[in-house]
């Protein structure tokens, strides 16, 4: 009815939309969010199959690693007794602190009041926690005293930042005695030194483990016992020290250094049927409980790690083989040249000028002229034979670290010299102890036996020290009975009552011994020195029936003084000697006669100690 038309039609078509710009691109960027978010939700959905599937069993790996941890649990360590079982060393229960660096939202905070209570450095402390600020473990302080861990407890510390844990340490209770035999344990309980380091895997025990879960601040919220390994704890030692004896020893030797200032010095007492070590004292020395500020020589134990000539002292040795191998008579003269005798081209010469000498009177007056025509009846090889049976040039395998050969050169090193150097303890270097265990081989008929610092396998019925070697399958006779007990019998018995020992005679007390003077190699010059000098005596008692042998050794005395073995070592030797036969009777005399036993409590002359 209309003649218009709309613009928009034309004939024949259908009725078409308009659209505009606006509308096409909202639909665009709907369509391109929808698409993102598609591709996320796909995403996601794929990774939370590719963890649940495909990982599973990693992440569970991981959660298990993070909650679950593997401890260990010490071992207690063994005890170490004397011989009457009184405890040198033993080891307590005590805490040790640890912090949480992760979970410390303060480092410096915490730094300040914790170095505080530990006596620790505040800056160092802030600058560890610092480096290990991830970590969920760093040690602050190992075995601390009570009293810390109440401060600590008291302080208001952030849970979870710090802990305790328990550990054990390591006590030396006789106040540092015997501290080069016992040695100690480090912090990480190793053995270092003397018994503690022989004896280390024994004493030290098996570690156990057991696998514990913590929550997120650490604590311990199960165990699995099905898992734990107990430790299996150390074993227990018994050396063969005793206490009283080690004390009384080791006081002496305080006083030998207070009174001559040496560089060093020892002192052993030795059983020589059983070879048993009664005590072992080594100057200068260090407390196993304080280790700040140890002179560098006080670690060394001069009785199995000194090396020194020994001078006169080894001349029963040579003297008791020579006799063995008959090549010279227990009652021959020997002429010693009124003081001067030519070897070559050497000119020997002893201190005071003898002429005809019995073979006791050399030994007693310890003529260089008389042992070297010995030295000369055995020749370079019987000579040699002789100082090696001895166990001179080889260790005596004591059960302790740090024992040295010492040196005995082969014959066919030595010089022109040699015969007649050695059987006055020249040219050789020995050890204290090796010197010792040569003197009880004579002390014990002629039967060296090795020393042990462990106790005998136990008392006789009578509870009395057996006479038995600890092992004596590794004995060996060196001298026969007869030589050896006529050595201490006679002319080793004569030095103390009319010899070179005779200021520390005490009447009645039936003694022998052998002084050692021996003159020290300057480094520089590479000759003898003049006013350094090594000093040694070795005394033993009875001289008929030896049971008790003791060597004190004195390194380069400083003090004003007469210098010599007799004056510088023979008192404190027999000092200690004594309190040795008070301390172990039956090697002496019968316990009832009063008479014999008065004279172990009789004292030297106060001019010979002083």
């Amino acid at each position: 009815m209309s003649s218009t038309r709309s613009q928009t039609e034309t004939p024949g078509s259908a009725t078409r939309a308009i659209h505009f710009p606006e509308q096409r691109s909202f639909r665009n960027r709907a369509g391109f969010a929808a698409g993102i978010v598609l591709c996320g939700w796909l995403i996601l959905i794929g990774r939370l199959i590719h963890l649940q599937v495909l990982q599973s069993s990693t992440l569970s790996a991981g959660v298990v690693k993070q909650s679950h941890h593997e401890e260990i649990l010490a071992a207690r360590p063994g005890d170490i007794l004397d011989r009457n079982g009184n405890v040198l060393a033993m080891t307590v229960m005590c805490d040790s602190v640890y912090a949480s660096p992760r979970h410390i939202s303060d480092p410096l905070r915490f730094a300040w009041q914790v170095s505080e209570i530990l006596e620790l450095d505040t800056d160092r402390l802030y600058r560890r926690l610092l480096d290990h600020s991830d970590a969920g473990f760093l040690w602050l302080k190992r075995r601390v005293l009570p009293e810390m861990c109440e401060q600590l407890r008291a302080a208001g510390l952030e849970s979870g930042s710090w802990g305790l844990r328990r550990e054990y340490q390591r006590h030396y209770l006789q106040d540092g005695l015997a501290a080069h035999v016992i040695g100690l344990r480090d912090i990480d309980n190793q053995g270092r030194g003397g018994l503690e380091e022989t004896f280390d895997s024994r004493i030290r025990g098996i570690d156990g483990t057991r696998t514990v879960t913590r929550d997120a601040l650490g604590s311990v919220i199960s165990i699995d016992h099905r898992q734990t390994q107990p430790p299996v704890h150390g074993d227990m030692v018994v050396c063969s020290l005793d206490l009283p004896l080690q004390k009384q020893t080791e006081e002496t030797l305080n006083q030998l250094m207070t009174r001559w200032s040496p560089a060093g010095a020892c002192a052993i007492v030795l059983l020589p049927h059983t070879g048993e070590v009664l005590s072992m004292a080594s100057r200068p020395a260090f407390h196993p409980d304080v280790l700040e500020n140890v002179h560098p020589d006080a670690w060394k134990n001069l009785a199995v790690s000194a090396v020194f000539e020994p001078g006169s002292t080894i001349k029963p040795v040579i003297v008791g083989r020579a006799v063995d191998l008959g090549l010279i008579e227990r009652d021959q003269q020997i002429h010693c040249g009124h003081g001067i005798y030519r070897m070559g081209p050497r000119l020997l010469h002893d201190h005071h000028p003898y002429g005809e000498l019995s073979l006791t009177d050399v030994l007693v007056k310890s003529s260089n002229i008389g042992m070297a025509k010995v030295g000369e009846a055995l020749g370079k090889e019987r000579l040699y034979n002789a100082v090696r049976a001895f166990g001179f040039g080889g260790r005596t395998g004591i059960e302790l670290p740090g024992e040295v050969d010492g040196i005995v050169h082969p014959p066919q090193n030595w010089s022109i010299y040699s015969l007649g150097s050695v059987p006055m303890g020249q040219e050789i270097a020995v050890t204290p102890l090796q010197l010792i265990t040569a003197h009880a081989a004579i002390a014990n008929g002629g039967l060296l036996v090795p020393p042990t610092i462990l106790k005998n396998g136990g008392a006789d019925a009578d509870g009395s020290i057996p006479r038995t070697p600890v092992n004596e399958a590794l004995s060996s006779r060196v001298l026969t009975s007869g030589t050896a007990a006529w050595l201490t019998a006679e002319p080793m018995k004569q030095v103390v009552e009319r010899g070179t020992a005779r200021a520390v005679r005490i009447p009645g007390l039936s003694m022998f011994g052998k002084t050692g003077t021996a003159q020290k190699l300057d480094p520089v010059t590479g000759r003898y020195s003049d006013n350094r000098w090594v000093l040694s005596f070795i005394c033993g008692a009875p001289a008929e029936n030896p049971g008790v042998l003791v060597l004190v050794m004195v390194d380069a005395p400083t003090a004003a003084g007469s210098h010599y073995g007799g004056t510088v070592a023979a008192p404190f030797a027999v000092e200690i000697l004594k309190h040795a036969l008070q301390r172990f009777p039956e090697y002496y005399q019968d316990p009832s006669d009063r008479s014999s036993q008065s004279k172990l409590t009789e004292s030297l002359p106060s001019a010979v100690l002083q």
